[in-house]
């Protein structure tokens, strides 16, 4: 899987890809694929963690711009990757670029598994949560789309190298969602609304088992 994900990232305007791991099997297999791997240390508590670790072996600049790739998304679209890069440098007061898209099912706006985002005028995040967020007091139809986050990060180096200090948030442990964190502690973070829905990640066997369907059916002959 994770080398579909690398192949995947590699298809997009990074000037590298890099797979962070503490998996002696997953650098075997990246090795035996001619992807790049960086073995880490298997004590960090988060991926934000293990990713500020590679950019310090890299020896990034504070500027440059690092894209986090999740290693169960192994249909991840390219130009997402791309657009969540561009936004944050576009957006140089921001820290921190993420994406979202409208949900559509109504079901998972009280799903506490998706995790919803309210944006300000400018496009910057002003919370993420489990629950129904914006509230429908009156219960009509709500008059501005709820918005589904997508799990993909672009980061300003120099972010990473202070995320790691920072202690972990009374909201953040309240909703086990990381990037409140980063809002707690004043950091920014641009949302680009994503107008197509990307294929889901894999997060179960079942989930496996309609990838592996899905990759046979793209690469029939």
């Amino acid at each position: 899987m994770v080398v579909r994900v690398a192949q995947q990232a590699a298809k997009s305007l990074a000037s590298q890809v890099v797979v962070a791991t503490d998996s002696d099997e997953i650098i075997h297999v990246c090795q035996q694929h001619q992807i790049a791997v960086i073995k880490t240390s298997t004590a960090h508590p988060t991926g934000t963690d293990r990713l500020r670790e590679l950019v310090v072996m890299r020896g990034l600049s504070d500027e440059a711009i690092v894209v986090n790739v999740q290693g169960d998304e192994p249909f991840i679209p390219p130009e997402l990757i791309n657009q969540v890069a561009q936004a944050l440098a576009d957006h140089p007061d921001c820290a921190i670029a993420t994406a979202a898209v409208a949900i559509e099912d109504a079901s998972e706006i009280h799903n506490p598994n998706v995790v919803k985002v309210v944006l300000d005028a400018n496009g910057q995040a002003l919370y993420f949560s489990r629950a129904a967020i914006p509230f429908q007091r009156d219960g009509l139809e709500p008059s501005i789309p709820y918005l589904r986050h997508l799990g993909i990060y672009a980061y300003k180096v120099h972010f990473l190298k202070a995320f790691a200090g920072l202690p972990p948030a009374p909201i953040e442990k309240m909703e086990a969602l990381e990037q409140l964190r980063a809002l707690y502690n004043g950091y920014k973070i641009h949302v680009q609304v994503y107008h197509e829905v990307p294929p889901p990640g894999i997060d179960t066997p079942e989930d496996l088992l309609a990838a592996q369907l899905k990759w046979a059916q793209l690469h029939q002959k």
